[in-house]
């Protein structure tokens, strides 16, 4: 069975500041807090136990635990240095905002599927609205939802959840991608052109757009389309905006060199 992750800096993971670096080899490492308490009084890990410390960020560790203190102290040995991961193409996901029940689902995902980066974006069609103090909390739950999903598919990454996204910011990310030689796509029930007439091979770096549940409006297929966005439709059925990432991730896997 695949060896389970940690993360060492889990506060700047969710504060999505940079983490501290990981110890190296022959070198020890006391983790405490969720992370070691999981670990120890969820997870049972004793003495000689096996497990991968990770930075979110890609870069990792193997570690032995070579003792436990109390509920929530491990004193792990690191052994070895794990190849960083890497993804050829990145992919960022722009999420518009689902409705609650299925937000923390959205990220859950597009996690799984290998998304790089998750934006949340405040389409025109959104039903839920990011508005005051209610931006923060639900930027903390996208994070703890990507870090609790990362974690469940040994991902020694954690997707990274920026600020919330308006039409403007998203226009700049497509300009941006494009005239650095990437790929942005629209996933729009609308459209003439099959996800599959994209040769993801060739691509290094993707940006997927996935409209609200109402669909993405018209204006915004027009700005985004003229920032240099292609228009595609994923499949012959209507997905749900929850699901639409994951299905978008895995056929560029089966296309690309991902998988």
């Amino acid at each position: 069975m695949t060896l389970p992750v940690f993360l060492a800096d889990l506060d700047a993971v969710l504060a999505g500041t940079a983490p501290a670096p990981l110890p190296g080899p022959g070198q020890t490492v006391t983790v405490t807090g969720p992370e070691a308490r999981h670990a120890v009084s969820v997870r049972r890990l004793g003495t000689g136990d096996e497990l991968i410390l990770a930075d979110g960020r890609g870069k990792a560790v193997h570690c032995t635990v070579r003792e436990t203190e109390g509920r929530d102290t491990m004193i792990l040995a690191v052994d070895q240095v794990l190849a960083p991961t890497v993804r050829d193409p990145r992919v960022t996901v722009v999420q518009a905002i689902p409705k609650a029940d299925r937000a923390e689902l959205a990220v859950d995902l597009a996690c799984q599927g290998g998304a790089d980066a998750i934006i949340p974006w405040q389409a025109d069609r959104c039903i839920a609205r990011w508005n005051g103090p209610k931006r923060d909390k639900a930027l903390g739950k996208w994070r703890a939802a990507a870090v609790a999903a990362a974690k469940q598919s040994r991902r020694t990454d954690v997707p990274r959840v920026p600020g919330l996204a308006d039409g403007g910011d998203v226009e700049k990310i497509i300009r941006d991608t494009v005239s650095g030689g990437g790929e942005a796509v629209l996933l729009h029930e609308e459209s003439a052109v099959a996800f599959t007439t994209i040769n993801w091979a060739d691509s290094r770096n993707v940006v997927l757009v996935i409209g609200p549940e109402g669909g993405i409006s018209p204006a915004e297929v027009d700005r985004f389309t003229a920032a240099g966005a292609r228009s595609v439709r994923l499949g012959p059925e209507v997905l749900r905006t929850a699901t639409a990432a994951l299905s978008a991730l895995s056929a560029i896997g089966v296309s690309s060199s991902r998988w």
